[in-house]
């Protein structure tokens, strides 16, 4: 099996929609360079390990954030919602394992799926766990990913069964080991099925004149209510994501299209030419001229520089957009188990 870019494609609750290996053998191996595309929120029914290659990272996920140096890694449980930015303004990599939990478990009736994965995949106090290879159990589970993700890649005879079997045991390193959070209160439970439908109002009204009261419409609450949730689960206001989401679907089109500019600003709510021109310069770090320019230059869809997700001042978070695609808080990134 090849090593690929992952590049996410998300549907309009952030599910993603990319389907990873095939039906007899759920499993692929993912590289990113996240300097040329973050991977933006998402979620997936499958289990996801990653390790950090190069650089640091900002991994968020279950209403965490994770500095993650290279070597370090982090478990993500299936259905949650979870992303990963640069931290560092150099070399930024990662690599991953994204696979269905019935590669190691097999059928619903068999003792591994009821003794080891059903409780690992039902227990909402587990929604991923940081692997640091200070720390004996999470060495070893960092290693036998590591095992599993080489056998795939390679495809030497039998490397089914070696990622099977190196899954298997980094999966029981961490049902064995890996300790429980506190699940989030109702409040924020709450908060968090809000955060979602105003993000999908958005995402599928950002073409339009959309205002803040709309988009509390959305969710049955006050404006008022509508920033407090966007700045505690996500750390941004409802104009900021806005912005962020109608610039990327211009970045999409400016790649993907022969459009001019000005038509492109308009098909994404942009009504001023110089405010698309200038808002689109702060998030990708270039125009969208220039944009598309190196866009052509280096082949691929996505040109510019990334937008960087930091700490703010006092220890939170600063905005993190919604990035042009994978593989879309702070406080937020509830898991959500199937």
């Amino acid at each position: 099996m090849a090593l690929s870019v992952c590049r996410t494609v998300i549907d309009d609750f952030a599910r993603e929609l990319l389907k990873h290996g095939t039906a007899a053998f759920p499993i692929a191996c993912y590289h990113d360079d996240l300097q040329t595309e973050p991977v933006p929120w998402h979620w997936h029914e499958e289990l996801e390990v990653l390790v950090v290659s190069e650089g640091t990272i900002l991994a968020t996920a279950a209403g965490e954030k994770y500095r993650l140096e290279k070597g370090e890694g982090l478990f993500i449980n299936a259905g949650v919602l979870h992303g990963d930015w640069p931290l560092n303004a150099g070399p930024c990599r990662l690599h991953s394992m994204v696979f269905h939990p019935r590669l190691v478990g097999g059928s619903p009736d068999s003792v591994f799926w009821q003794k080891y994965l059903q409780p690992l995949l039902t227990d909402p106090s587990r929604p991923c766990a940081v692997l640091r290879p200070g720390v004996e159990w999470q060495r070893e589970a960092i290693n036998q990913m590591e095992r599993a993700f080489r056998a795939v890649v390679n495809e030497q005879p039998g490397y089914e069964f070696k990622a099977r079997a190196a899954l298997s045991e980094m999966l029981f390193q961490l049902v064995s080991h890996a300790p429980a959070v506190q699940a989030l209160p109702k409040k924020a439970l709450r908060s968090a099925d809000r955060i979602k439908t105003m993000l999908q109002f958005i995402q599928e009204h950002y073409a339009e004149d959309v205002s803040v009261e709309q988009i509390a419409a959305s969710a049955a609450i006050s404006p008022s209510e509508c920033l407090r949730c966007f700045h505690d689960m996500i750390g941004t206001t409802p104009n900021q994501y806005l912005r962020d989401q109608r610039t990327q679907r211009a970045a999409e089109l400016l790649c993907g299209t022969g459009l001019q500019v000005s038509e492109i600003a308009a098909q994404c709510g942009f009504q001023d030419a110089s405010y698309f021109a200038r808002a689109f310069r702060q998030v990708y770090g270039c125009g969208p001229t220039e944009y598309r320019r190196k866009g052509k230059e280096s082949g691929s869809g996505v040109a510019g520089k990334a937008p960087q997700a930091g700490f703010a001042a006092g220890g939170g978070f600063g905005t993190l957009p919604l990035l042009p695609i994978k593989n879309t808080a702070v406080n937020f990134l509830t898991a959500v188990f199937l």
